[in-house]
């Protein structure tokens, strides 16, 4: 499976993105999705994810009631909307396919190239 992550940009604290994440491959529905991103001088940390249905979420504290994630199985597609965006929020969103759903990163076993979020206070 191969990943393409786009939709990043520079907003204002306040604003929303909603970041895509482009899938090839005709078994993308049999992944677990997630998101994880990395801040200048920070590990890469957990997001959120998706099973391979749609039916479950799971979400970071810090992001949980802000940020939704969903897919479209049938464009491949998994997507991050992200609302009420902080300063804390910049950082290099990646997204992750996995044959479970977890929240760490040993657990995805494919990774998009990562696309930059950037929020101004």
């Amino acid at each position: 499976v191969q990943l393409q992550a786009s939709g990043g940009g520079l907003v204002q604290a306040g604003g929303s993105l909603r970041l895509s994440c482009a899938a090839s491959g005709r078994t993308f529905s049999s992944y677990g999705m997630g998101w994880f991103r990395q801040a200048p001088g920070k590990e890469r940390e957990f997001v959120a994810t998706i099973t391979w249905s749609g039916g479950s979420t799971y979400y970071a504290d810090s992001v949980k009631g802000r940020f939704t994630i969903s897919r479209d199985n049938a464009k491949n597609t998994v997507y991050l909307q992200m609302n009420s965006l902080r300063p804390e929020d910049t950082a290099v969103y990646y997204c992750a396919a996995s044959w479970v759903t977890g929240t760490r990163e040993k657990e995805y076993d494919y990774w998009g190239q990562g696309t930059q979020v950037t929020v101004s206070s």
